[in-house]
């Protein structure tokens, strides 16, 4: 089947505009699509590598080295003078691929045997000179997205695992998609992006109705469909080209340098990429206009696709950018001799910045809410903080994260996995003290090992994983004074943005007014949990029993979902049970439960004033689990705390 042709795809002309930027000028670090479900970003993407030029290679180069400069320090060199031409490739990195297919890996068998470094190209070597694509990137492992970026940002794999160290060129055009919804990359991370654009599907019917009609169309006669488009693909992928030869011709002056340096300066940016990945868009979209010198346009197209996702202060903070603050900065910056306002026609313009609501905001509408009402209020989150962090105990074998210690396949070595277990990295001393033994027995009369599948050992690591933080959450009246509820929010806000940072799955129950309701099912998006957070209602009886309950459905069947993710479950409450016939007794018989399933849980405790009932305590110890008083949850408070018991 045919590809869906990319002049078909309807609407998203910054998607368009970025992607096309980015072929012209690889050195731009790629481009990050989030958008909703259902948006076309895999169509669009994979229909790009039918617009690039042809490549050639060096034949028979696994790592595709062009033969006007090939590498020479490719693992096939020295390499023949014959070379081929082959289409751009466009390669595919799945979610849940291993360290050693992206990267390539030893074949220790022929090592040991032969003597010789047989090393086998990974995916990373199949994109060099065309296109890697993420789908989902926001879902793969941190070690991954670190080896993919710094590949991107530096041209280079390099290979350093059981004494053997393999260099190779790996030039490509990364592109990454994402829904939010699912959680978002790290700052850090992000931040290798060259260029992020946000896709949305249209709201205007006539636009939508062409959607369903084309793709219908393409459904039915891929070939036809195709050929409808064959002219326009042929003439963009021309322009492209044409863009590419230009390319080096386009001049920077130091006025468009120092544009572009107050718009980054104005914008606040960290570190120095947003200004480097600035200047290269300016140059391609000059380029790709058919210009050999920077305009002011292209550095406000530039600015729209390269700072969004770097001005996030926080990281709950939605990617965006200010219009009228970057119009200003280009006004601020603009030489004398150009005294015209900026035109704002030019491709790229008409970007939305997103409404920013400041972190620390308040809500404080509303009376207090009593202890025993029904009413419902809505108090904002305090200030979050460093917290602490609460770990699983034991060892697990989880998703890759930073948080409880787990058997992961990168990390320290600890020991050697059993034998016949094939998974992680070889553990080279192991496979030899295997194959040792048996050395006479094999006829081994010259160098090397006679090694057999049977020999081979594997290492057992140990590194970190991301758990399930789920939050059982007390709304009710008890706990709806403004000024507890805010430190209570604060207190778990603080605990998301851990969980953020540890790349955990998280979850949020909250129980009042006689019944317990999942608020948010299990999800990475720490973001959602936030929001949800930041509008959770408080008042009527306390249904601690439901809520307990409530939690202890949601990890079984979170547990046949995710069954490798451990738990940890954090109560927060002051205790109190109110709510129903027996409401003690049941709240006890469904800690109990959780404490028989092995649960591992957190009581924070909120109960406040002289007179304590130590309700939370007694929780935490039929739970058997850590019992921390709200005004211990900060990192800083902890280690005060112990410095003065030690005293």
């Amino acid at each position: 089947m045919r590809p869906y042709p990319f002049t078909a795809v309807v609407g998203m002309p910054d998607l368009r505009l970025g992607l096309v930027l980015s072929a012209i000028s690889p050195a731009i670090g790629g481009v990050l699509v989030r958008g909703e479900k259902g948006t076309a970003k895999s169509t669009m993407v994979r229909a790009l590598a039918g617009l690039l030029p042809e490549v050639d290679v060096v034949e028979g180069c696994r790592f595709s080295c062009d033969p006007a400069a090939p590498d020479p320090n490719c693992p096939d060199a020295p390499h023949g003078t014959r070379a081929v031409r082959r289409p751009a490739r466009l390669v595919e990195l799945p979610v849940g691929a291993a360290e050693d297919r992206v990267i390539g890996s030893l074949n220790l068998e022929r090592a040991l045997t032969e003597g010789v470094t047989d090393f086998q190209p990974g995916l990373l070597a199949a994109a060099h000179r065309g296109l890697l694509y993420v789908d989902e990137v926001n879902l793969l492992h941190d070690h991954l997205v670190d080896t993919l970026l710094d590949a991107a940002a530096m041209g280079r794999a390099t290979v350093e695992r059981e004494g053997v160290s393999v260099s190779h060129a790996a030039r490509f055009v990364l592109i990454g998609t994402m829904n939010p919804e699912e959680g978002e990359l790290r700052p850090q991370l992000l931040d290798r992006f060259g260029l992020t654009v946000e896709v949305a599907a249209s709201r205007d019917p006539e636009q939508r109705a062409e959607v369903i009609r084309r793709r219908l169309a393409y459904e039915a006669d891929p070939d036809a469909f195709a050929a409808r488009f064959e002219d326009t693909d042929a003439q963009l992928a021309a322009e492209i080209a044409a863009a590419q030869k230009l390319l080096p011709s386009v001049e920077l002056s130091d006025d468009a340098l120092r544009q572009i340096a107050e718009v980054c300066a104005a914008f606040e940016v960290d570190g120095m990429r947003a200004d480097i990945v600035t200047a290269r868009t300016a140059v391609a979209h000059a380029a790709w206009s058919g210009r050999t010198d920077v305009s002011t346009e292209d550095i406000r197209v530039a600015a729209r696709l390269a700072l969004p996702h770097r001005r996030r202060r926080n990281p709950f903070d939605a990617p965006g950018i200010d219009e009228e603050q970057l119009e200003q900065a280009l006004r601020d910056a603009e030489p004398p001799e150009d005294p015209g306002p900026p035109d704002d026609d030019g491709p790229g313009s008409g970007s939305d910045a997103p409404a920013e609501t400041p972190q620390g905001q308040q809500n404080d509408s509303g009376g207090e809410p009593g202890g025993g009402g029904s009413e419902q209020q809505s108090v904002g989150a305090g200030k979050p903080y460093r917290a602490r962090m609460f770990r699983v105990a034991g060892l697990g074998e989880g998703a890759h994260g930073k948080r409880s210690r787990a058997v992961t396949d990168a990390g320290r070595t600890i020991g050697v996995r059993p034998p016949g277990t094939r998974a992680g990295r070889p553990h080279l001393v192991a496979t030899v003290r295997a194959a040792a033994p048996h050395q006479r027995s094999r006829g081994r009369d010259g160098a090397g090992l006679v090694l057999r599948p049977s020999d081979l050992r594997f290492a057992l690591r140990e590194g970190r994983e991301g758990n399930l933080v789920l939050f059982c959450v007390d709304a009710s009246g008890s706990m709806g004074a403004k000024s507890r509820m805010r430190e209570v929010k604060a207190a778990v806000l603080s605990l998301l943005l851990d969980a953020y940072q540890r790349r955990d799955k998280v979850g949020l129950v909250t129980f009042r007014a006689g019944a317990a309701e999942l608020a948010l099912p299990p999800t990475i998006s720490v973001e959602a949990a936030a929001a949800r957070l930041e509008g959770l209602p408080t008042g009527g009886r306390t249904p601690l029993a439901e809520g307990l309950l409530e939690a202890a459905r949601v990890l079984r069947v979170e547990a046949v979902r995710d069954p490798r993710r451990r738990p940890l479950l954090v109560v927060v409450t002051d205790g109190r049970a109110t709510s129903g016939a027996d409401a003690v007794a049941r709240s006890q018989q469904a800690a109990d439960m959780l404490a028989g399933a092995g649960v591992a849980s957190v009581v924070m405790d909120c109960e406040t004033g002289r007179m304590r009932l130590g309700l939370a305590a007694e929780l935490a110890a039929r739970l058997g689990g850590e019992h921390v008083p709200l005004g211990e949850v900060a990192a800083d408070t902890l280690a005060t705390e112990v410095r003065r018991r030690a005293a």
